[in-house]
């Protein structure tokens, strides 16, 4: 074998992306589906279930985790980024939650502006720190930019959130479609949110499957769905926990039954 092509099979493992079967990433094509707040609620509703988790923000330049949570981390991916943290001392706990955060950095487009190389020693790190965890919920940003794509694809489960709006629906197709192209194999569901009934969110979730069954031959299974409710607004806008403030909603038990079946064993 010559020496060329030892290095290109070298920078190929390289590039190889390190997938841990037990990071979920939460992904959508578009923003202002109530991404960070399932995320959020997930790995409430896993470490409920008595299963340690840990959430990383994901979504590099425009973190909002930690607003959402009224927390005011002092160490947070930024300092990852800078050489002046490991990801295992970035964490901060969230006793009230019962799982560990890694927060982003709001703002800071340095991060969204990361390397390929960089965002591939980040995935490879949180792999490694998953290892100490039963779940990590990975919360991504909108859309199908490298910097998302890359991410996700440290990730051995992703669920795709999407609502009944046109423009949601077209960009999680988007996101489905880069990531069957550069992954066929992946275990990819998805969450419909904000559905005014469990009928309309059947009736979304099969508007999508029946494009992606048509023009991608791939059946991505349904997660789960989440009912529109008042009372998420208004923990969002206490910065409390759902599952805290208001343990008995019909969102909270719709998130617990996704977490059940996420942590269910297969039939």
């Amino acid at each position: 074998m010559s020496s060329n092509s030892i290095i290109l099979g070298l920078e190929e493992t390289a590039r190889r992306p390190v997938v841990a079967k037990n990071v979920i990433a939460v992904a959508s094509g578009k923003g202002g589906v109530g991404k960070t707040f399932f995320a959020i609620t997930l790995s409430h509703a896993l470490a409920m279930r008595g299963r340690k988790a840990l959430l990383f923000d994901g979504d590099l330049g425009l973190a909002n985790v930690d607003v959402q949570l009224g927390l005011m981390p002092n160490r947070d991916l930024g300092g990852v980024i800078a050489g002046r943290l490991t990801l295992n001392q970035a964490k901060t706990a969230f006793p009230v939650g019962g799982f560990d955060i890694i927060a982003g950095r709001s703002g800071a487009g340095s991060l969204a502006a990361l390397a390929p190389s960089r965002l591939a020693v980040l995935g490879g790190d949180l792999a490694d720190l998953a290892r100490n965890y039963d779940y990590v919920v990975m919360d991504l940003g909108a859309g199908v930019d490298r910097m998302v794509r890359q991410l996700a694809s440290t990730a051995g489960t992703r669920l795709v959130v999407v609502t009944a709006e046109p423009t949601s629906l077209t960009d999680a197709y988007a996101f489905i479609k880069v990531t069957i192209t550069d992954h066929p194999r992946a275990d990819l569901r998805i969450v419909v949110n904000q559905a005014k009934s469990q009928a309309e969110g059947e009736r979304t979730y099969n508007t999508l499957l029946k494009a992606c069954k048509s023009f991608l031959r791939f059946s991505p299974p349904l997660a789960g769905i989440v009912r529109r409710d008042r009372k998420v607004i208004e923990s969002i806008r206490t910065q409390t926990p759902l599952l805290i403030r208001f343990p008995h909603s019909e969102a909270a038990a719709d998130i617990e039954a996704i977490a059940e079946k996420l942590t269910s064993p297969p039939a």
